[in-house]
């Protein structure tokens, strides 16, 4: 496998042509333009097709058909226009459909602004449409494991039967680095070999009928349980995290996304100080993974949560921690990142008065 230089949303195109998307429905906003562009460019040479939506509305609901008829289906948008397709999203997660859909947020709330921002995290770890039902997101922090996480995305919803969101932000998708790609397209599940899907009975089997709605409560009821019994198997096998140096640490640090890359530069420059900081950087931040915190060594002094938000993940963290250590945070909103200067006086400032 050869290195390209790319921008991080093209990566994102290329990695889902890769996996086998086809179909790509979305609607233009910064800082995620570069993904619609390059799909619109890249997908009708492998035979796919991109449609632009009128909105973001339209586009969720276009994966919503096409995700029922048995095609590899992306979409992509920001935090606003996230909002706008959580009711979709809630629809195709009472289908049972696959799909992926990527957020490269960034500042709110309302339109905010188009710098980079971690403030969804509420919107997507506890699903801003209604109803029981969870859907798996992951945090990549490089160019590389966004790429590389693409592919296992698609894969999980097609395995689970349901939605599956990549959150990025502006940093992200907006900044270049040198990637590796598969050298062979994977192979994937036409929408034939999918038997629940709407590909035509060809007079062989009764019609697939797909739909969120049911009138009778003990049946949804029902449906509700199974959904909720999917989700804990997915919470079981398929939660990921990174530890870094948290068995032996003084203060960890919890940061997600391009938070944990400062993170990771913070605790070098700590490190020559003496200074023993760990890293709990969550891969997947819904199922979050809580068992993390059970490696956290007795000479921790403290947990702090750093964020480019007011404080969300925060409340995870806490659930974690369960009282084993006291719980700091350190945030900037607004499109303003926090420097690794920033991070570095916050945990000299903390164990100055743990001690």
């Amino acid at each position: 496998m050869a290195k390209v230089l790319m921008k991080g949303n093209e990566a994102v195109g290329a990695a889902a042509i890769k996996a086998g998307c086809r179909l790509f429905c979305g609607y233009p906003i910064t800082p995620q333009n570069e993904i619609p562009e390059y799909m619109s460019r890249e997908l009708p040479k492998v035979g796919g097709t991109f449609i632009q939506a009128e909105s973001e509305v339209a586009a969720i609901n276009m994966v919503y058909g096409a995700a029922g008829a048995g095609a590899r289906v992306m979409t992509s948008s920001s935090s606003p226009g996230i909002a706008l397709k959580q009711e979709g999203i809630s629809y195709i997660a009472g289908a049972e459909l696959p799909c992926v859909i990527v957020n490269m947020m960034r500042c709110g709330p309302g339109l905010g602004g188009i710098q980079p921002g971690q403030a969804d995290y509420y919107q997507v770890t506890r699903g801003g449409g209604n109803g029981d039902y969870n859907m798996p997101v992951y945090a990549p922090y490089s160019i590389q494991e966004m790429v590389d996480i693409i592919s296992d995305a698609f894969d999980l919803a097609d395995k689970y039967r349901t939605p599956v969101m990549i959150c990025g932000d502006g940093m992200l998708g907006q900044m270049m680095e040198a990637v590796e790609f598969p050298d062979k397209d994977v192979p994937v599940p036409a929408p034939e070999d999918k038997a629940w899907a709407t590909t035509g009975t060809k007079g062989k089997r009764k019609p697939n009928i797909i739909n969120s709605l049911d009138i009778i409560p003990e049946s949804l009821e029902d449906h509700c349980l199974a959904l909720d019994a999917k989700w804990q198997k997915i919470k079981k096998e398929e939660c990921r995290v990174e530890l870094i140096g948290v068995e032996d640490a003084d203060i960890v640090i919890t940061a997600y996304g391009t938070m944990a890359r400062i993170a990771m530069n913070a605790r070098k420059a700590l490190a020559e100080e003496g200074i023993k900081m760990g890293i709990i950087r969550p891969i997947t931040i819904w199922p979050y993974p809580y068992h993390a915190f059970d490696g956290i060594g007795k000479d921790c002094k403290a947990v702090l949560c750093v964020e480019m938000s007011m404080g969300q993940m925060l409340d995870d963290v806490k659930i974690g921690v369960s009282g084993r250590y006291p719980v700091h945070f350190y945030g900037r909103t607004g499109g303003i990142v926090p420097l690794q200067e920033e991070i570095v006086e916050e945990v000299k400032k903390i164990l100055g008065g743990a001690q």
